[in-house]
């Protein structure tokens, strides 16, 4: 990046101020050269030496969906099956596996050897990690999101993810969203009620 630049407003607008989490979607196509897509961008963000730990399904078949709405809450199976792509998220505790290529000049063993908790740890916070700049990369390339936490996070990983050392941690509906179910736009927090400068 260099010195002084920013985003424009319309940018700004679309991954912040103008982006809404989707209950409805419209019967439009997301293409699977737009998932890789968004895949190829996320995957720059940093994390941890660089360990990506996020590992992705993308479900989109009748079938995939079958299998996967009995996993969410009620309230949460219409408006998914509904989507023309849901996104599941897993955090892979065996990430240091890729180390040689991903962080070729860190002791592999040294970090991550035997580190059963670390491990865990490093896996949940960095794959959070991208799995917000996932979303941000969605919303840059014109896609509306629905993340959602109201899911069998075991069922998910036993049905998707079963080869998996990890855990399942949310999923996120993907495609062009319906602004007829949207709800009225919630406040957030002010800097003084979440953030002090010390």
């Amino acid at each position: 990046m260099t010195d002084g630049y920013k985003l424009d407003q319309a940018a700004l607008d679309a991954l912040f101020f103008k982006a809404r989490t989707f209950n409805g979607w419209q019967d439009k196509d997301v293409p699977d050269d737009m998932v890789k897509q968004i895949f190829d961008t996320m995957k720059w963000g940093p994390t941890s030496a660089n360990c990506c730990p996020l590992r992705i399904v993308f479900v989109r078949t009748k079938e995939a969906k079958e299998k996967l709405k009995p996993l969410l809450d009620k309230g949460n199976q219409d408006k998914t099956m509904e989507a023309p792509v849901v996104a599941l998220f897993a955090m892979d505790r065996q990430f240091y596996k890729y180390a040689g290529k991903l962080a070729p000049r860190i002791d592999v063993e040294k970090w991550y050897g035997g580190k059963e908790e670390a491990n865990k740890e490093t896996a949940a916070l960095n794959g959070t990690l991208q799995a917000g700049y996932f979303l941000l990369a969605a919303r840059a390339l014109g896609l509306d999101c629905g993340p959602m936490s109201g899911i069998n996070r075991q069922g998910i990983k036993d049905a998707f993810f079963p080869d998996l050392d990890g855990e399942v941690k949310f999923v996120c509906s993907l495609g062009y969203g319906r602004p007829e179910t949207l709800y009225p736009r919630a406040e957030r927090l002010n800097f003084d009620e979440a953030c002090k400068i010390v």
